[in-house]
């Protein structure tokens, strides 16, 4: 049986998460500002379909994506000198959110329901919850959103419209990322999408290890600078 949490400050200790389901480790509690932001500095996250009771998971192993052994193939490297796509961050929040919770498939289901939309949209109001967003022609065609607790961005989901254009949005992440001293990407999932771009998976006592370090260190919670990605090097 996994605890039912009534605090934030309830959350057991990442090795009673169970092996199967891998990482079930709770369920209760809320999605308010204060439930995200304890889980996901314990190193939890929220996952359920809208009919069941919240769940919260931490996966072993954990994939991860350390933002300067991000992996760019050659020819993505020759689309971002190009400049094909206007790269932004947090200028259009909702709608990556949005996007990103469209079903992948005519007729499937999305675990981003409303209410988990509105959840990090109060944490992107708060500045926790951050967007990258890859436009292409004046259309947004691609982005990702996560959370930024001190030097540990906690990516949640991405979409592509547009071949590379969700690929651009994380090199840019994992770029800016680099240049503010963050230490790692939560990838949360392995997926063969993140590991084509370099992330690995590592136990999730190391992960715990990095959260236990970085989660903490100074970042002052706030919106991005929108035109951040103009200014970096893709020489």
């Amino acid at each position: 049986m996994i605890p039912w949490l009534t605090e934030p400050e309830d959350f057991p200790p990442l090795d009673k998460a169970m092996r199967e389901p891998n990482g079930l480790l709770a369920a209760g509690g809320e999605l308010s500002p204060a439930w995200l932001l304890a889980a996901y500095s314990r190193g939890a996250f929220p996952w359920f379909d809208r009919s069941d009771p919240i769940l919260w998971w931490s996966p072993d192993p954990r994939m991860v994506l350390y933002p300067d052994r991000v992996r760019i193939r050659r020819s993505l490297a020759k689309r971002l000198r190009r400049g094909d796509f206007e790269v932004r961050f947090d200028t259009d929040f909702r709608s990556v959110i949005g996007a990103c919770a469209a079903p992948r498939e005519p007729g499937g289901g999305t675990w981003i329901h409303p209410e988990m939309q509105s959840a990090y949209w109060r944490l992107h109001e708060l500045g926790y919850a951050h967007s990258v967003e890859t436009y292409l022609h004046g259309t947004l065609v691609g982005g990702l959103y996560g959370i930024a607790l001190g030097r540990v961005f906690f990516g949640e989901s991405m979409f592509s419209n547009v071949s590379d254009a969700s690929k651009v949005a994380l090199a840019h992440l994992a770029r800016y990322l680099e240049k503010q001293g963050f230490a790692v990407i939560d990838c949360q999932m392995t997926t063969n999408h993140l590991a084509f771009m370099g992330a690995v998976e590592i136990p999730r006592q190391r992960f715990a290890a990095i959260l236990t370090r970085w989660s903490v260190q100074e970042a002052a919670p706030g919106r991005w600078p929108a035109d951040a990605p103009r200014h970096l090097d893709w020489s």
